[in-house]
């Protein structure tokens, strides 16, 4: 069994990278709820999530998403960031929003879109530059609605090529996450559809190619461990996109849906050396919060990767080891129920006065006195959202 000192160290230095959408107004295709003192822009999105490694000290990078995010001076965003104890991480690219994008981005049949596509690529890379942010994250919602609408091939053609010309442009120390999702917006094909796919593609790009599991792009009972295994087995996964669906892509916490999945998960990425910051796999929230307060939904979704992280640290892997060998089925199955069934909220809480923090975040930022100050402060002005 893990000692406890081990594992207070491993959750100590977990990192969990938070969106910067989802402090902004966004929600289903339906409504999108606005909410007082949401941030205006992404300098505020920041100031936002500050706050939230403030109180869970284990957030401290933020994704942004161009062009949600975009602004004048990048350098000076990242300046921004510095002062806040914060880091830019992943650069998200935005193909799926024009009225261009109709019939695809990367893989539409005319060209002249396909460049467009392409060109805002290596805007996202120039972005990094300005950041020093690593990972270039690209999702496509291309894909058809009718049989015979387009070269199926042909669009895998024009993917790989587009892939081929970001990957050449990455600096040394960049790298593509490629995501995938099975459906939605597209119904028939989907250009990215799975995990075989990215991971086809990336491994033909090369090492600076890896894929990102977002834990809502499955099919109902897809074995999501599964693909995390064999992914750290071939040292191709990259990242996760954390949130929990109840049906298709919901977007909501992590966690709340399915909590023993997530259990899953985290013991396959500790099985596999993922926790190891050496392993590169960057753990992130994609996450929309359309009608609870945004800033203690994130601290409370980094708090269930915390937990399901603790958990996963807490299986006996000896005796499950031993179980597996003498093909002891039911024993096996316990080592796992009895480190998920293990109440770890007093170790996280430990960890987090060890650390000099309060053992409840979400009681500690509700006592900050955040919430009122940036509803205060922020009237007038547009709020950042990505409307519905």
């Amino acid at each position: 069994m893990t000692a406890p000192s081990a594992v207070k160290a491993a959750l100590t230095s977990q990192a969990i990278e938070t969106p910067s959408w989802a402090y902004g107004n966004s929600g289903t295709r339906f409504k999108v709820f606005a909410q007082p003192g949401v941030p205006r822009d992404p300098r505020e999105k920041l100031d936002d999530a500050a706050q939230v490694h403030r109180h869970t000290g284990v957030a401290p990078t933020v994704a942004l998403h161009i062009p949600w995010d975009r602004v004048d001076d990048y350098a000076a965003l990242a300046r921004h960031a510095d002062d806040l104890g914060l880091r830019l991480g992943a650069i998200n690219a935005n193909v799926f929003q024009d009225d261009d994008y109709k019939l695809g981005s990367v893989c539409h049949p005319e060209a002249a879109v396909r460049r467009k596509a392409l060109d805002h690529l290596f805007e996202c890379v120039d972005i990094m530059d300005a950041t020093g942010s690593r990972d270039l994250k690209l999702w496509f919602s291309d894909g058809t609605n009718y049989p015979g609408q387009d070269d199926i091939r042909a669009r895998q053609d024009r993917l790989a090529e587009a892939l081929t010309a970001v990957y050449e442009r990455l600096g040394d120390d960049q790298r593509i996450l490629l995501e995938y999702k099975f459906f939605e917006p597209a119904f028939y094909t989907t250009d990215v559809p799975d995990w075989g796919t990215a991971y086809a593609h990336c491994l033909k790009l090369g090492p600076k190619a890896q894929v990102v599991v977002d834990t809502g792009h499955h099919a109902p009972g897809t074995n999501i461990e599964f693909i995390v295994a064999l992914l750290l087995r071939e040292g191709k996964l990259g990242g996760f996109d954390f949130n929990s669906r109840f049906y298709a892509d919901d977007d909501l916490m992590v966690g709340a849906a399915d909590p023993f999945q997530l259990f899953r998960i985290m013991y396959e990425v500790v099985r596999g050396g993922g926790l190891d910051p050496a392993a590169g796999v960057a753990f992130m929230l994609d996450q929309c919060h359309n009608i609870e307060p945004k800033v203690p939904a994130i601290i409370r979704s980094v708090m269930n990767v915390q937990e399901a992280t603790a958990k996963a640290l807490l299986v006996d892997r000896d005796a499950l080891a031993a179980a597996q060998a003498s093909g002891d089925v039911l024993g096996a199955n316990a080592a796992l129920m009895d480190a998920f069934s293990t109440d770890v909220r007093p170790l996280l809480a430990e960890v987090r006065a060890d650390a000099g923090l309060d053992p409840d975040p979400v009681a500690a930022y509700h006592r900050s006195g955040w919430a009122e100050k940036i509803t205060e402060e922020r009237k007038g002005g547009q709020q950042a959202g990505w409307g519905a």
